[in-house]
């Protein structure tokens, strides 16, 4: 797994990390509008910002005097492609699994037409 995935996982682990790229799924927030639905701190905040842009899962600009945030899609897209190789093997599993089950399910009803006097 490539190192920036690692980081990308390390910042997802926590669920106040969460919650801030769910907010900025809406749109662009300040460090301050960020901060208001937890009860912390804006430099506690300011701490899961940061390891939220170094996993390069965020991007904070300047605006006068305000410093927006924003929501980097790329990243998760990476996540998304790693993620979807387990998905199709796990379907393929499945559908394995399935076509098993069904045969078997074949066999009993076979097997008790044949028990039938």
């Amino acid at each position: 797994m490539p190192a920036n995935l690692d980081l990308t996982f390390a910042a997802l682990a926590d669920p106040t990390r969460r919650a801030i790229l769910a907010r900025l799924a809406q749109g662009e927030a300040s460090v301050t509008e960020l901060a208001e639905p937890f009860n912390m701190s804006q430099p506690a905040i300011s701490k899961h910002l940061k390891v939220l842009e170094r996993a390069g899962l965020i991007s904070r600009g300047r605006d006068a005097q305000r410093r927006p945030c924003r929501l980097e899609p790329e990243r998760l897209r990476e996540v998304n492609v790693w993620i979807a190789r387990f998905e199709k093997q796990w379907e393929e599993r499945f559908e394995a699994l399935d076509a098993l089950l069904d045969d078997m399910k074949k066999k009993k009803r076979t097997k008790k037409r044949k028990e039938r006097p």
